[in-house]
């Protein structure tokens, strides 16, 4: 490289490229710089032959590596530096120069890892006059004073500053120090107007100094507050020692009992007791009034009031769980019967929960008892959550307690309720939870229902993790309609049908009537209801699933009967006779469907399912000239009209035809109306296929279906008999009725295990497969099965086999 040895080089010149990282380097300043060590000795051998060399540095553009160094990471407007000391440092050379003047690289070029450039001078633009530039000195020169004299021992930077006489030296001195990003730095470099150059920098200075300015007085002010806090602290603690010696503790400063010593008595795991030793802290260094203090205080009262460690279990009998079942529920074998069958899981499996109940029924049903007797049969706390109407996700993981007048969810407030880690916990209505906008509470539970991660329950209010795998949860609902699939997968479930009658009997003697008296302030020696007075309440006064309405019967002629005493106009023991019930419980309430004596051509006694219980309804048809037309009556849904319509299409392609003996009837000519009394209530389901069926069949043929018959069954176009659902409480209307006999699908045939021994030893059951076997048994008619033909491209003949 050619290099002349005078302090100025020739114009388009080429050099030698020294990149310079992390620093911008401005004319009229010296800087020193590591180089790599090829471009190191390069400069070293030419310092060799002469006094100094020169070389172009260019600032690396920012967060570039020296692997990743090519020609466009470097900016083009940099200085013409006269090296005049190199030295060997640490993975490369130490090289001290002088920006000499700014010049930008108008080609730059890299060979053999080394950068080369020719250059051209970028001279200042002068347009600021001396007495200008001499004023914006003094204001330079006056804000480096007042930024230095924020720091102890800035003499040593100051006095420099103080003897240079342009505003270049004084910018190449301190723009090193100044913690602006690189760009900027660069940016500065680049400005050719003298006026707009200084102004700049200045504006630089000024910003520095007003982030040093906030700077300062933010740390005082943390110092003085930290300071504050350090004495209060002090104060507090020799006010605990003198109050100690003179036997005065103050609980307000301690806490009740002192939280630090129910910390440790409490037996929280490591994660816990850290995070109530830290809100302690908060509380004891805050002082007493702290504004925080009541929120700490009532976080801390809920953990060292949360049981945190399993107190010694009793080991389960099943004996007296069995025991203790029979006693509080009449009726129920099965469901009682698979309590039992969890309860000797759960001692096998050395007292864990296993898997989560459910129990499904009508209101009425003991649901919620069956739990609270299962919490007897255990030995353990019975807590119970109500979440019918809930909403809010809060409500089950509870709010931050960044909110004013935050609490726990319900899971964690029943938990502390308990005192115990293993309750039995009752969730109940957990089919009337809705979602809004503050979140879904049923999404909430899908963590609190899940044996695989409820042991680390999350309450927000809370903060740190609860097990909850030890509770054993029991969940109530009336249908699983609104219940999530996937929380409905995490429970097991449980259905539990309606009471029959003689069931209703033996709890209203055992366990209602002996409650109500006892609510009433009498007992036996004062009110006895006759046997069968009770049985007229439980059926001409109640109509339900469950007992509800019984016991509310009951507490009537209780109020009755009181007030009779009371007022000294009865006869003691005054004993309720059936024929007292008018006056006492006033006209009957429920009308009974029963079996009519005599059935006309076209009706039919089917059977149905309600929320309370069975049930058994008439269809009735008629037919008048017309078109062919189908009208329904009676508050249909869309599935009843639809088996109504594969009923008429069945019989239309079953007796239209002329080898039958119904074909006399002209179904183009005339209309059918299909009604269903009652039709104030509305009806809907499959199983009223055969029904629909028989009575179209009856109505055509002209022939009477036996009253004491009943029937229920999904039919397909095909002629099919497919089964359906709620058969015990079915058959149990149809016995109430008066029914002698039921046609029902063969694949119910299984459900009749479900019915009572006395009910199904009084009723005869007719399985069927097809509406031919149906048809037969109702009607004495026997059809044809028949098949279709094909014929060329469209259907053929039907033929009968």
């Amino acid at each position: 490289m050619d290099t002349k040895q005078t302090d100025q080089t020739d114009d388009n010149r080429e050099n030698l490229v020294m990149p310079l990282f992390e620093i911008v380097v401005y004319p009229k300043s010296r800087a020193k710089f590591l180089a790599d060590k090829n471009t190191g000795e390069i400069l070293l051998n030419e310092l060799k032959n002469a006094t100094f060399t020169y070389a172009i540095g260019l600032t690396v553009k920012g967060g570039t590596k020296p692997s990743d160094l090519s020609e466009d990471k470097l900016y083009k407007t940099g200085n013409l530096l006269k090296v005049t000391f190199v030295q060997p440092a640490d993975g490369g050379y130490l090289v001290a120069a002088k920006a000499v003047q700014r010049v930008e690289a108008v080609s730059l070029y890299r060979k053999d890892e080394l950068f080369y450039a020719a250059y051209e001078p970028v001279p200042d633009l002068p347009d600021l006059d001396e007495d200008t530039q001499a004023g914006m000195m003094e204001n330079v020169k006056k804000t480096v004073h007042e930024i230095s004299n924020r720091f102890q021992g800035s003499e040593q930077f100051t006095r420099p500053i103080d003897k240079m006489d342009s505003i270049d030296q004084i910018m190449g001195f301190i723009m090193p120090y100044i913690p602006i990003k690189l760009e900027e730095k660069q940016a500065l470099l680049e400005i050719v107007s003298v006026r707009e150059r200084y102004l700049t920098f200045l504006g630089i200075l000024m910003k520095q100094k007003e982030n040093i300015n906030i700077q300062m007085e933010m740390a005082k002010k943390v110092t003085e507050k930290v300071n504050r806090s350090n004495r209060e602290a002090m104060l507090r603690e020799q006010m605990k020692l003198i109050q100690e010696e003179l036997n005065e503790s103050d609980d307000s400063v301690s806490g009740e009992g002192g939280y630090r010593e129910r910390i440790e008595k409490s037996g929280m795991p490591d994660e816990v007791r850290k995070k109530a030793l830290s809100e302690l802290k908060k509380l004891e260094t805050g002082g007493p009034h702290n504004h925080e203090a009541p929120v700490i205080r009532n976080y801390l009262d809920l953990l060292v009031d949360l049981s945190w460690v399993t107190e010694e279990i009793k080991s389960i009998d099943i004996v007296e769980a069995r025991s203790v079942l029979e006693n509080n529920h009449n009726g129920l074998e099965k469901v009682k019967e698979r309590i039992i069958q969890h309860l000797a899981v759960m001692k096998l499996k050395q007292e864990k929960q296993g898997s989560i109940l459910l129990f499904v029924g009508p209101p009425g049903t003991g649901k919620t008892s069956l739990g609270k007797s299962i919490a007897d049969a255990l030995g353990r706390k019975y807590v119970r959550a109500s979440l019918g109407g809930v909403k809010d996700e809060a409500e089950i993981r509870g709010h931050r307690r960044t909110y004013v007048s935050a609490l726990p969810g319900r899971i964690i407030q029943s938990i502390r309720k308990a005192g115990t880690k293993n309750p039995v916990f009752i969730l109940d209505e957990i089919d009337k939870l809705s979602a809004s906008y503050s979140g879904d509470p049923a999404s909430a539970l899908l963590e609190v229902l899940d044996p695989e991660q409820n042991s680390s329950f999350s309450d927000h209010y809370l903060e740190v993790p609860y097990d909850l795998s030890e509770v054993l949860f029991i969940a109530t609902a009336n249908s699983l309609a609104t219940i999530p699939p996937p929380l409905l997968d995490r429970m097991e479930l449980i259905e539990i049908s309606g009471y029959t009658k003689n069931e209703k009997f033996a709890i209203a003697k055992d366990h209602l009537l002996p409650e109500t008296l006892e609510e009433h302030g009498l007992d036996a020696d004062k009110l006895k209801i006759d046997d069968e007075a009770l049985k007229q309440i439980i059926e001409k006064y109640t109509r339900e699933a469950g007992v509800r309405q019984l016991k509310k019967q009951l507490a009537k002629t209780a109020r009755f009967v009181s007030e009779k005493i009371v007022s000294g106009t009865a006869e003691l023991p005054y004993v309720v006779k059936p024929d007292m019930l008018k006056e006492t419980l006033g006209k009957e309430l429920i009308r009974q469907e029963e079996a009519r004596k005599e059935n006309i051509p076209g009706v039919v006694t089917g059977l149905a399912w309600t929320p309370v219980g069975g049930d058994i309804l008439f269809i009735e048809g008629t037919f008048m000239p017309g078109t062919g037309k189908l009208t329904l009556t009676g508050q249909l849904g869309d599935v009843m009209k639809e088996s109504a319509q594969i009923s008429l299409s069945l019989v239309r392609s079953r007796l239209a035809n002329p080898a039958n003996p119904a074909n006399s009837f002209n179904f183009t000519t005339s209309d059918i109306h299909i009604h269903v009394p009652s039709g104030a209530t509305p009806k809907d389901g499959p199983s009223a296929g055969v029904t629909l069926f028989t009575a179209l069949t009856s109505l055509i043929t002209g022939k009477a279906v036996d009253p004491k018959l009943a029937m229920t069954g999904e039919i397909t176009l095909s002629g099919a008999v497919m089964p359906v659902g709620g058969i015990k409480e079915k058959i149990l209307a149809a016995h109430r009725a008066g029914i002698k006999k039921v046609i029902l699908p063969k694949e119910n045939e299984r459900d009749l295990e479900d019915v009572p021994e006395d009910v199904r030893n009084e009723l005869k059951f007719v399985p069927v497969e097809t509406i031919e076997e149906v048809l037969k048994e109702a009607l004495d008619i026997e059809l044809p099965k028949q098949v279709l033909s094909f014929a060329g491209n469209g259907f053929g003949a039907t033929q009968n086999l």
